[in-house]
């Protein structure tokens, strides 16, 4: 469920035929020089960077190497000069200047046989004016490097050969040369150290260890190292080795690889050439295929690993209508005593989870939700994999506004798109009234399928956008600060916007009684940006319209009505005639059960604080099932929906903690 997806970290891409790019895949970027270009260049192929630098570079305290090597140049003692990086080679070049005029020195390296492994180098030797004699070929390993010299015929044997160091020393590269008879110097010029600030590493190594990371990419050897230096600090290596075996890994080059191998990490792809670019660009072309087939393979290793369980015979219908009718979540919605207080959470199904980022990798968002099998199984894989006491429809608030006359796509990185907006009270006639039963007839089969896939006893929660936030949507043409397009239009022609909202109105209860029909035990309206108006507007502008929705729905059904921002507002929405009020974690749930004795109560807690630690999160829970006090129909639920990247093993605790909490609080006979 999506509501509405307008996270700017939660890009949704769209159903491109061919290559959707990460489709939404999270993607841990251990690059630190170029983070920014790293961050900007996976989100704009459709990714959810997570911005990880491991390394900074540190010149040395002494530059006594580089001036060694400096008088050795202008004493002529110097025979092949091999410069690896572009940094280093500049940082080098300072160095000599600090003691030496430079024009003397650039003489004499000219002078030398000089190397560069690859185009960073050669364009600072070229900048300095330095004659080049060997550019070695991509990936410009050492291998690479020693096959460029033995071609271009450098005699070796006994040669004085320099090479510019950086970070660890490579030692291979040392002994290749050595077996060929170079007297090797090396001159290293800066080393690699960890960053200032490790807080956003090891936030990203935790999301490896949370399951909520499905990419890493690795562009250094030294990335490697510095990366399970910190695991190891955080003292969480052996867990943090078996999380990486469920990403995919992608390597800059060769070497990389080699250090990953040699540290028993597996590597999953290399680019075709070893640059940022290559490695984000094919990432995003290979990744999300890699990520179904890892991630499919490890879950059948395990269920062959387990022993099989005799299929249970399904209830009678009439013995399933009466686990429905007695499930501790519709129990809590007619206020009446349960054994222990439901949760479920708004968006359970969505891109924190593992299988969802992996069925996006599969499919575009719109194919899920216009595909009744995949949305049927997102939304029965969350309520089963975190224990919700109720499932809720997958499926988009939006999407009730295409047949109405609004084209809807999800552009690449950015979001919904509407092709057609409200723009003047004139437009509203350009506003569709459709049956959503026949034009949206894939969520009413999605519905259908979701209910017969789910355990009797769990019920399904339907669901649709407010008139409010759908005609706002409509007009604005997204989310706004202050919806002044909206608020001017409102107060400009009362006539065309309840017009609009009537229009409006009579479609969603159209449509929310047809996924009653269809299955549905519970509907919630989302109002989610109604909180932007004052109550006096409330009242006149949207008030009636949320109670036409109301009076049109079966009255033994379940009527959620939910927003945020809302607590000068609740009196009202609670008038409008729903039975179960939702409050954001802005409102003390205990004034909400004193407010409004006759309706049930569903939330609140904050869901930034399903970052925090399981024990957190037990603590948080008990404050507000003691602020409830055991009164009759509470549903525990969050002040918004789950944000991306929440840690899914944290959901599963809040779950558990609610259930166990709410039930070792109540007399063993209710």
């Amino acid at each position: 469920m999506a509501n509405p997806p307008s996270n700017p970290d939660d890009p949704q891409p769209g159903s491109r035929p061919a290559n959707r790019g990460y489709a939404g895949l999270r993607v841990v970027c251990f690059e630190s020089r170029m983070q920014a270009e790293a961050t900007r260049l996976v989100h704009a192929a459709g990714g959810v960077a997570i911005a990880a630098p491991s390394m900074k570079e540190v010149p040395l305290d002494s530059n006594d190497a580089a001036l060694a090597m400096a008088e050795s140049l202008l004493a002529g003692r110097i025979d092949v000069t091999v410069l690896l990086t572009g940094v280093g080679t500049r940082t080098l070049l300072a160095a000599w200047q600090s003691r030496h005029e430079l024009a003397p020195l650039l003489e004499a390296l000219s002078r030398t046989t000089v190397v560069a492994r690859g185009p960073k180098p050669l364009k600072a030797l070229k900048d300095a004016g330095v004659r080049v004699a060997v550019t070695v070929p991509e990936p410009n390993t050492w291998r690479d490097l020693i096959a460029a010299v033995d071609e271009a015929g450098i005699p070796l044997r006994g040669a004085r050969v320099v090479v510019q160091e950086y970070g660890v020393p490579n030692q291979d590269l040392h002994r290749g040369l050595e077996a060929r008879g170079a007297l090797v110097t090396p001159v290293p010029v800066y080393r690699w150290e960890l960053p200032d600030d490790t807080g956003p590493l090891e936030d990203a190594i935790r999301e490896v260890l949370h399951r909520t990371a499905d990419v890493l990419l690795f562009t250094s050897s030294n990335q490697v190292h510095n990366v399970l230096e910190v695991v190891r600090r955080m003292g969480v290596e052996a867990a943090f080795r078996e999380a990486v075996r469920e990403v995919v890994v992608g390597s800059v080059g060769p070497l990389c690889s080699e250090t990953l191998r040699a540290q028993g990490l597996a590597v999953d792809f290399e680019p075709a050439h070893p640059k940022l670019g290559t490695l984000v660009k094919e990432g995003s072309e290979r990744a999300p295929a890699m990520v179904v087939a890892l991630r499919d393979r490890l879950r059948a290793e395990a269920a062959a690993a387990t022993p099989s369980v005799r299929a249970v015979a399904p209830p009678r219908a009439a013995d399933a209508a009466a686990l429905l009718h007695d499930s501790v979540f519709l129990r809590a919605c007619r206020r009446e005593p349960v054994p222990w207080t439901p949760v479920w959470l708004m968006r359970q199904a969505g891109r924190y989870m593992q299988e969802y980022r992996e069925m996006r990798a599969r499919a575009s968002f719109l194919e899920l939700c216009r595909t009744p099998d995949l949305a049927a199984k997102v939304a029965v894989d969350a309520q089963q994999r975190i224990g919700a006491d109720a499932a809720i429809l997958f499926s988009d608030i939006l999407l009730l506004l295409e047949p109405m006359g609004v084209g809807l796509e999800y552009v690449q990185g950015d979001g919904p798109s509407l092709t057609s907006r409200i723009r003047s009270p004139g437009d509203v006639d350009r506003l569709l009234e459709t049956d959503p039963g026949e034009s949206l007839s894939y969520v009413i089969e999605a519905v259908r399928r979701t209910r017969a896939e789910l355990p009797a006893n769990i019920p399904l929660i339907g669901f649709s956008g407010a008139p409010f936030t759908l005609a706002s949507y409509v007009i604005e043409g997204g989310g706004s600060r202050n919806y002044i397009r909206t608020k001017r239009f409102m107060h400009a022609d009362k006539g065309a916007w309840d017009a609009m909202m009537d229009r409006l109105a009579r479609t969603v209860a159209a449509y929310l009684t047809a996924q009653i029909r269809a299955g549905a035990q519970a509907v919630q309206l989302f109002d989610s940006w109604v909180g932007c108006l004052s109550p006096s507007d409330f009242a006149t502008f949207v008030a009636p319209h949320v109670a036409t929705i109301a009076r049109a729905l079966p009255k033994d059904v379940p009527f959620i009505v939910f927003g945020t921002d809302t607590a000068t507002l609740l009196e009202q929405q609670v008038a409008c005639g729903c039975s179960v009020i939702g409050v954001d974690h802005h409102v003390p749930i205990a004034s909400a059960f004193e407010r409004f004795p006759g309706v049930a109560v569903q939330g609140n807690l904050d869901p930034v604080l399903l970052f925090s630690e399981p024990a957190v999160l037990r603590r948080e829970a008990a404050r507000i099932l003691g602020e409830v006090a055991g009164r009759p129909g509470h549903i525990f639920n969050l002040g918004h929906g789950i944000l991306p990247g929440t840690p899914v093993d944290h959901v599963i605790a809040l779950v558990e903690a609610v259930h166990e909490l709410s039930a070792t609080a109540r007399p063993t006979s209710a």
